[in-house]
């Protein structure tokens, strides 16, 4: 039963907090207002397909949301799409995404767990988790044609990645229209009441509205949470484009990243990662009240505070001072070993030597980071890409403001 010592309004405050879009929050409004007279828990269901292993920061914008849901008492429906993702969403895509295994998709569901359980509330009152492949696997060919008869061309060549791919020429394979549909079943199946996603999910979950007045439910809320900006400032936050903070990242690397942002940034951050008044994020990302860097130190804290402790937070704090403010070198830095046959007459490439820590997957991404000025070797930054630098032991390579290790040899 919902029990919440806020009134509507100010839940209705709440849960539209960041949010992009809401279809519709009148409509949000009265099922609050009727899950209060009735005592029925809202059902709020978010479905993530394991296409990969990990969840970052960008995954927990739209889990946090669903957090506050719970509570105030409702309901959290986590759908692991094991049967869409063998499909894998189209959304944003120029091209067909390869299909996974059941192999695959299993092993990243397993991961998922754990992840989305360092935001949710994993009571079992508060948290019903499904498998999309409940309902999708056991549909026949039959049924798979009703479900078609329900969705137009017409209205699926509306959606913005059809569309692109369709002028552009690209292939477009029958069984990507599928899956707008399958989602969109998932809602009727679990009786969704509020469904979240981001920007880039707001076709399928209108679908899934549209899907359940069909079957006579009563339409989903959707709620539509921005996309998180990785650390780069530009695109998407992505484990692909390398600019992400995984929710299950050390404490030091989390901080780290959190420190590295663009200023610009730290709004949207701070809003979408936090649950810090309007009022006091007004305060840190105005640089004539809170220096940058501050404000960023407040973030990190709060970033690492929330999926790992008070006390990690802290000291992935000092350490980033100690590191990149006072230049110490801490006692615990990682140490990475190289091989004595990398050497010749006991010096190595300078690109080499950062091939082989595990600092550049590549030599010409070595060599770019040292043109970039990223790169400092036993305390000397180094501009020659060429050079050939003397390993003894214990020698301090850093390249950017991350990665710092001692190197020896084995």
């Amino acid at each position: 039963m919902p029990t919440s010592p806020l009134t509507i309004d100010q839940q209705m405050t709440l849960l539209l907090r960041g949010t992009d879009h809401v279809y519709t929050a009148e409509e949000l409004k009265n099922r609050l207002e009727q899950a209060a007279r009735t005592g029925r828990q809202l059902r709020i269901k978010l479905g993530m397909d394991p296409t990969a292993p990990d969840l970052h920061l960008g995954h927990s914008v739209v889990l946090q949301k669903m957090r506050q849901f719970q509570d105030l008492g409702h309901k959290a429906v986590l759908i692991i799409g094991d049967a869409t993702a063998m499909i894998g969403d189209p959304t944003g895509k120029k091209k067909t995404r390869p299909v996974l295994t059941r192999e695959e998709v299993d092993l990243n569901a397993k991961t998922y767990f754990a992840q989305a359980g360092k935001i949710l509330d994993l009571s079992p009152g508060k948290l019903e988790i499904r498998r999309n492949s409940e309902w999708l696997h056991k549909m026949s060919f039959v049924d798979s044609l009703k479900l078609c008869q329900k969705m137009t061309v017409a209205r699926m060549l509306e959606r913005d990645t059809f569309q692109d791919r369709y002028k552009a020429g690209e292939a477009i394979y029958i069984h990507e229209f599928m899956y707008p549909l399958m989602q969109g079943w998932d809602s009727v199946m679990t009786q969704s009441d509020v469904e979240l996603g981001g920007t880039d999910q707001t076709f399928n979950n209108l679908v899934g509205r549209d899907l359940q007045e069909s079957e006579g439910q009563p339409p989903q809320i959707v709620m539509i949470m921005p996309i998180l900006v990785g650390t780069d400032g530009t695109q998407k936050m992505s484990k692909s484009l390398g600019n992400y903070i995984g929710v299950s990242d050390p404490p030091g690397e989390q901080f780290g990243k959190a420190m590295s942002i663009p200023d610009n940034l730290m709004d949207n951050w701070f809003r979408l990662l936090t649950p810090l008044p309007d009022d006091r994020i007004r305060s840190l990302v105005n640089p004539q009240t809170t220096h940058p860097r501050q404000a960023k130190e407040t973030l990190g804290r709060a970033i690492v505070e929330q999926y790992h402790s008070a006390a990690a937070a802290e000291k992935a704090a000092e350490d980033f001072r100690k590191r990149f403010t006072e230049h110490q070198v801490l006692a615990d830095t990682e140490v990475k070993t190289i091989p004595a046959a990398a050497l010749t007459n006991g010096k190595i490439g300078i690109m080499a030597l950062i091939k082989e820590v595990g600092f550049a997957s590549s030599t010409s991404e070595a060599k770019r980071l040292i043109q970039g000025g990223a790169v400092t070797f036993a305390g000397t930054k180094i501009s020659d890409f060429k050079l050939q630098v003397a390993v003894t032991g214990n020698e301090i390579l850093q390249v950017g403001k991350l990665k710092i290790c001692k190197v020896r040899i084995q």
